[in-house]
């Protein structure tokens, strides 16, 4: 069921749930990433949009340490949309997870940013 705040299922709230998740996750890349430091996170906000039949999720993590946040960014975005697949399940199997990637980062040792097209 599509609302104004995401889809529903019997698990809840799709999209809610899955931010939530990946703010989590976020916290505790250190924890499940060998040699990833843990980092004290300033800001982690996982927004979720649907785009026809996809659904994009966007993960923003700011820090104010020396070293750079992408892993923490990566690991939002992954669990966020492992979640969604997790509520969605029961409705099919045939959703894909697809294109996992960094798009920008500022500050540490350089400076990226993924050109869209």
């Amino acid at each position: 069921q599509l609302t104004d705040d995401g889809f529903v299922t019997k698990k809840g709230p799709v999209f809610h749930t899955a931010m939530v998740a990946g703010v989590m996750a976020a916290k505790k890349t250190a924890e499940l990433i060998p040699f990833c430091h843990p980092l004290p996170l300033n800001d982690c906000q996982v927004n979720i949009e649907v785009k026809g039949e996809r659904v994009v999720i966007v993960a923003d993590v700011k820090t104010e340490a020396k070293t750079g946040v992408e892993m923490e960014a990566l690991t939002a975005a992954s669990l966020a949309a492992l979640t969604v697949y997790d509520m969605c399940k029961a409705l099919g199997h045939a959703m894909v997870i697809e294109e996992v990637c960094l798009l920008e980062k500022r500050g540490g040792k350089s400076d990226f940013s993924r050109k869209r097209g």
